[in-house]
């Protein structure tokens, strides 16, 4: 009898003691799987999202023109949008342009440079989600080494980046005119639960 009463007394209490980072990590979950890949014998290891990179130091997007990369791209622009393939549902991606079928790679050199085969190490960046609800890319062959742009745009030598830095800091949006699911998620939640609390003032005064 005592095992009957504990169960439903512990799972009716776990909504109330929501992590905020793992719902941020489910509602990433929803826009991850997205999209899949067009071969599917790949769809057990490999996932493609299509989506802009929003740069927290220009307050626009990060395009691809070909050899060139930057981050002044505007919302919703042919070169801002972006074809993110990721293996084995990890961290490890590729970030390729819709448009351009340039990769965003990082020479031995720091250097941040546009190239059509993304097959190279130099090409894979891992995805480092950030407390502030940013996501940082470093280099998976150079250590440390960001992805990062400064004020103008332009983009920054990975020997001279650092996770801190606000130039290597980018958020997920979907393209002009969408919905962010993740956005989406947030809004519903604390929407419902606002909803709740006023209704539970409500009903107290009245009493």
């Amino acid at each position: 009898m005592l095992h009957s009463v504990t169960l439903p007394l512990v799972s009716r209490h776990l909504p109330l003691h929501w992590d905020p980072e793992s719902q941020q990590r489910s509602a990433d979950f929803r826009f991850y799987i997205e999209n899949h890949t067009r071969n599917p014998d790949d769809l057990s290891r490999k996932q493609v999202r299509i989506y802009q990179l929003y740069s927290r130091t220009t307050g626009k997007h990060v395009q691809i023109l070909g050899k060139k990369v930057n981050a002044n791209g505007d919302d919703g622009g042919k070169y801002a949008l972006l074809i993110v393939e990721t293996e084995t549902f990890g961290s490890h991606v590729r970030i390729k342009g819709k448009e351009s079928e340039h990769y965003i790679c990082m020479n031995e050199k720091g250097k941040i440079v546009g190239m059509p085969d993304g097959r190279k190490q130099e090409c894979v960046f891992i995805e480092e989600f950030l407390e502030n609800n940013y996501t940082a890319l470093v280099s998976a062959k150079y250590k440390g080494w960001y992805l990062g742009f400064n004020r103008k745009g332009r983009p920054k030598k990975g020997s001279r980046t650092t996770q801190r830095q606000q130039e290597v800091h980018f958020m997920k949006r979907q393209p002009k005119g969408k919905v962010n699911p993740v956005q989406e998620f947030r809004f519903t939640t604390v929407t419902k639960r606002t909803r709740r609390a006023r209704r539970l003032k409500s009903n107290a005064k009245r009493n």
